[in-house]
């Protein structure tokens, strides 16, 4: 009995020790971390903020043998990383531990050796240190007696995040430079090509670099916002914050309600964005981003030039300034920007024009004074001659503060709503009174009314005379107009007699500038399309191709055949010179001038001017120096060089200018003929879309149309559009999702054979999905390859978004904004696909034959998609 209740104290003892063994063992995943703890990465221990908002350990993106220090969203489902410690010096394997040695935060490999470290060197430190994960996300180094003194924090570190609280730019005390600095690809947390940067020199702006080179900028903060991002709705939940004083010069932000996580990041395709999860989509949603359009490309349109992706072409000269160069400037070269039409005089006869709603130039040569108004800074500009222009430093509660540029004018763009006031300095000639203005308009208008009157008498006169000599329809249902006699002047130049045009498009009015002729519409509207489209000579053309000689032959597709040329002063041309034979070569030219001219995009071609003479009809394009997509893809030797990193910017890039089309140009385009022929790239391999011949313009509030009509090409038509005529955005999502799976697999979709007699290449990888071995059907260049590009999991995510892409119904697509979301951002869920749709039948024969007694359509002869294209 005497022996009971030792027994009862050493299990008490011994279960004490238990506790607190396990406590020890456990204990790192509180927030803090002291040098007696160390955290490893076979532990898989991890440490967590105090509310379980943030969490700290190691990592290897896409289960790589690449390991990495990184802090994530524990309370997200799928990982999102916001900071990485040793992003460009990972550990090879998983025998790596951190620790704190010496007051610093190391991470050891192996051998023991140092990895990474925060590199805090002296210092006054009167106790131990220990390092915390805070809720904000923040990783601190503190002293444990003194909570509030930060010795080193993650905040002062970025890497492509920033998260709300953390501060971008400078700490001038320290002089430390807070930038972002994308990720290498989307599993690869090394540093890339991009950054943004804030420069501190004149009036303070945020740049997005590749490397050295600037493409996007900011604009200056105004008080409100920067004046680049004009179009940013306000939200309740985000508060902003731009402090510039002698002692720092950043902004941040931060949330105002819990259970919000919103953060700033720079993608690795160099695209910087505001993300937001949404709880009810499980995914993060895309509120904002830049650059979004041509116009936000760095200094488009050159000194004194502006640009509005409204207008056709997009630059324009500011008001008392003229074209540098009208050559360039028609070939769409818009880097010459412009000059004065009159020279300052400066001597108080200068003035100034206000322009409204703009993005304030680049702000590098720039002077501010904060203390004094619009008013005063007028003249202080017209003191200084070197002075060009002047705005508000802040546009708050009307305005306050003086910004003066001395250097050029740069990187000017446009809002229909939002933006600044910029006052450019003009001479006195180039400025214009009320009263004489007033005089001019007055006298404009009887002029014009004068001009009216008389005009619609001769138009009256002419009609009765010569209104059954206006045009006659030939045999084979075409119109063709003839040559009045009482007007052989004005047409002398274009032979409209033998100008051919489909009846259909007599509704339509088209400018003399481009076509030579004005045809007034049925409707009582007499509007004339303006397109402003250079018309190239004949003569100019034919010289450029050689006489259209077969050595400078690109390739040759249903419409005509491509020819690559070069003009008088040296530049390279495309010329595609339409068929006399096709039918539908009008149409087609028509549809090109109309939309190519109207759409700017880095990743859709140029059209750069046309040609109309006699029979002929071209078109005259940029010159890309690695032709066509296709000319790649499927051409064995060619293909070797598109490793997994080439295919990633290509799909990407087809996927940006597809999103443009849908969604950020002025009209919504459907495109209806992607495909990887009508895919060229430039010398940097950067994709563009090309070939808009059969595309449709849709109204806002149009979601689909139905044409009797089908053209296309087999294998990447969507099955409602090839079976039922039906086509809508989602007709150009299924070409897209064919066109990313050809180039994951490097095989056509169209003519695919395999032993397993798959209907299609669709119908292949479908197979290979739902049996686990899609690998198989992967190119084996980027599968084989031993560079760090080549990236499994990423290429397994890919072939799910295509397969989500081409799948069988319309609805079950996602639109192109979800697919660019999946395709830039890891942390997406993506849905599991259903059945792709199949709509290419295994011969040519038995397509046609199945066409033609099943559905009452009009199938065009296009020879687009019954012929094989050589590379363009």
């Amino acid at each position: 009995m005497g022996s009971a209740p030792d027994y009862h104290y050493s299990y008490t003892i011994f279960f004490l020790f238990f506790v607190l063994t396990l406590f020890n063992a456990f204990s790192i995943s509180a927030n803090t971390f002291s040098a007696t703890k160390s955290l490893t990465i076979t532990s898989n221990k991890t440490i967590i903020s105090p509310n379980e908002i943030f969490e700290l350990g190691f990592f290897n993106p896409a289960s790589s043998s690449r390991w990495y220090l990184g802090i994530w969203y524990k309370k997200i489902p799928t990982r999102t990383y916001v900071w990485v410690a040793n992003r460009d010096n990972p550990l090879s394997n998983s025998n790596g531990t951190l620790k704190i040695s010496d007051n610093n935060l190391v991470i050891f490999d192996q051998s023991d050796t140092p990895a990474w470290s925060t590199n805090l060197t002296g210092g006054d430190v009167g106790s131990p240190v220990v390092a915390e994960l805070l809720d904000t996300g923040n990783l601190v180094i503190r002293d444990s007696n003194n909570p509030d003194r930060f010795l080193w924090q993650s905040f002062d570190f970025p890497t492509d995040t920033l998260l709300p609280e953390m501060k971008l730019g400078w700490d001038l005390k320290t002089g430390i430079d807070r930038l972002l600095s994308s990720w290498k690809a989307p599993d690869d947390p090394s540093s890339g090509d991009f950054s943004t940067k804030l420069q501190i020199r004149g009036f303070p702006e945020f740049y997005v670099s590749n490397r050295e080179n600037i493409l996007y900028r900011s604009g200056p903060w105004n008080g409100i916002g920067f004046s680049s991002v004009p179009v940013m709705k306000p939200l309740d939940y985000l508060v902003y914050n731009f402090t510039a004083t002698n002692e720092e010069v950043t902004y941040s932000y931060r949330i105002t309600k819990t259970n919000i996580y919103s953060r700033l990041s720079l993608s690795s395709a160099g695209l910087l964005q505001r993300l937001t999860w949404i709880e009810s989509a499980q995914s993060w949603k895309q509120l904002w981003y830049s650059p979004k359009d041509m116009c936000d490309n760095y200094k488009q349109c050159g000194n004194f030039g502006y640009c509005d992706s409204n207008t056709s072409p997009v630059c324009n000269c500011i008001k008392g300034f003229e074209l540098r160069n009208q050559q360039t400037w028609a070939l769409r070269d818009d880097s010459a920007g412009c000059v004065r039409k009159a020279r300052l005089s400066c001597d108080g006869r200068d003035g100034f024009l206000r322009l409204k709603n703009l993005k304030l130039p680049d702000t590098k040569a720039t002077t501010v004074d904060r203390s004094i108004g619009v008013k005063e800074c007028e003249e202080k500009c017209l003191k200084d001659c070197n002075c060009k222009a002047f705005a508000n430093a802040d546009i708050r509660d009307g305005g306050s503060g003086c910004v003066i540029w001395t250097g050029e004018i740069l990187d000017i763009r446009n809002f229909a709503k939002g933006g600044q006031d910029l006052y450019v300095r003009l001479a006195a000639a180039d400025l214009e009174d009320k009263e004489t203005k007033n005089i001019k308009i007055i006298g404009s208008s009887i002029g014009v009314s004068i001009l009216l009157l008389l005009s619609f008498i001769i138009f009256r006169f002419w009609k009765r005379k010569y209104k059954r000599s206006i045009a006659f329809q030939t045999p084979d249902g075409m119109i063709s107009f003839i040559k009045i006699p009482s007007l052989t002047g004005f047409y002398n130049n274009f032979k409209i007699e033998e100008f051919m045009l489909d009846p259909s498009l007599l509704e339509e009015d088209f400018n003399l500038k481009l076509f030579g002729i004005y045809r007034v519409s049925k409707s009582s509207e007499k509007k004339k399309e303006k397109l402003e489209l250079p018309l190239m000579e004949f003569e100019a053309i034919s010289r450029a191709t050689n006489n259209f000689s077969n050595a400078n032959k690109l390739g040759q597709g249903g419409f005509g055949i491509v020819y690559k040329g070069r003009l008088d002063d040296g530049r390279e041309i495309a010329v595609k010179r339409l068929s006399k034979m096709s039918l539908q070569g009008t149409n087609e030219f028509k549809n090109e001038v109309r939309l190519i001219a109207r759409l700017q995009h880095m990743n859709l071609v140029r059209l750069l001017g046309c040609c109309v003479d006699k029979g002929e009809k071209m078109l005259i394009y940029e010159y890309l120096e690695n032709l066509s997509l296709d000319s790649h893809l499927f051409d064995k030797t060619r293909r070797s060089n598109l490793n997994w990193q080439k295919r990633f910017d290509i799909t990407n890039g087809i996927a940006r200018g597809l999103l443009y089309l849908h969604q950020d140009s002025r009209f919504r385009i459907i495109h209806r003929d992607l495909k990887a022929s009508n895919v060229l790239l430039d010398k940097n391999m950067t994709p563009k879309i090309s070939d808009f011949g059969m595309a449709r313009i849709f109204g806002q509030d149009e979601t689909e149309a139905n044409t009797r009509k089908v053209v296309g090409t087999y294998g990447y038509m969507s099955p409602e559009y090839a079976m039922d005529g039906l086509f809508s955005m989602k007709s150009d999502v299924f070409s897209f999702g064919v066109l990313l799976l050809e180039i994951i697999s490097g095989k056509k979709n169209n003519g695919f054979y395999n032993s397993n007699r798959d209907l299609n290449l669709l119908g292949c990888l479908w197979r290979h999905w739902k049996e686990g071995s899609v690998l198989e059907i992967v190119d084996p260049i980027i599968i084989d390859s031993s560079s760090s590009t080549c990236r499994t999991h990423e290429i397994l995510r890919y072939i799910q978004i295509g397969l989500l892409c081409v799948q069988e119904r319309a609805e079950d697509r996602p639109v192109m904004s979800s697919v660019m979301l999946m395709l830039g951002s890891e942390t997406t869920v993506i849905p599991q696909p259903k059945r792709p749709g199949y709509c290419v039948g295994r011969s040519l024969l038995e397509t046609d034959s199945s066409s033609s007694t099943q559905h009452n359509y009009e199938w065009t002869v296009n020879q687009i998609t019954l012929s094989v294209i050589d590379a363009r």
